[in-house]
């Protein structure tokens, strides 16, 4: 049976959870690739998009001046005294997609929990195999995402996926890992150096070290 994008994202909230279960003290304080942020950051951010509807989302953007970085720190400063515990038991309560990232059939909830997810693994040296059929969706859109700002970061390169069947865009060839390819596309610095091929230069010079 085909799963839908809904089920999916789920699927990778449950995955998640399940690691964030597993994490001692330390690891929930260790920094992560989001400036300024710890994974317990990185999961308070997640957490506090995912009650909104678009009158809270559009109350909160107000409140932060139309800014995508304010509009975050208001969200995380309501989430300031939640404990890993209390983080967790929210996390559980909504691992079906509801609210906000339930927009574009839900694949905000699936690139947003897919991103932050490796945004958690990566520091702390704990990589995995993402399926397949989770990571062509979240390239796709990521691609296109407001909040993700990709548009400017890929033009002119065409983006070549070298462990599944995956490629998107016009221009010079970057190849790698698909979930490396997602990362640099959400703009994390660093990553484009895990990436191959003559737009691999162009990429690493739009995301950063």
């Amino acid at each position: 049976m085909k799963l839908s994008v809904r089920d999916l994202a789920a699927a990778e909230r449950a995955d998640l959870a399940a690691l964030l279960k597993s994490l001692t003290a330390e690891q929930w304080r260790v920094p992560s690739p989001c400036d300024g942020w710890t994974v317990r950051d990185v999961v308070a951010h997640m957490l506090s998009y995912d009650e909104l509807g678009l009158t809270g989302l559009a109350r909160r953007f107000a409140r932060g001046h139309l800014h995508l970085d304010q509009a975050n720190a208001l969200g995380l400063a309501d989430f300031a005294d939640c404990t890993p515990r209390q983080l967790l038991d929210l996390l559980d309560r909504c691992i079906t997609p509801r609210g906000l990232t339930r927009g574009f059939g839900s694949r905000i909830a699936l690139l947003d929990a897919m991103v932050h997810h490796q945004d958690i693994r990566r520091p702390l040296g704990m990589p995995r195999d993402i399926p397949g059929k989770r990571l062509v969706p979240a390239l796709n859109f990521a691609r296109m995402a407001p909040p993700i700002g990709a548009r400017q970061r890929i033009h002119g390169l065409r983006l070549v996926a070298t462990d599944l069947d995956w490629a998107a865009g016009e221009g010079l060839d970057v190849m790698g890992p698909a979930e490396a390819l997602l990362m640099a596309i959400a703009g994390r610095h660093g990553v484009a150096e895990e990436l191959d091929g003559p737009g691999a230069a162009t990429l690493r010079e739009r995301t950063g070290p």
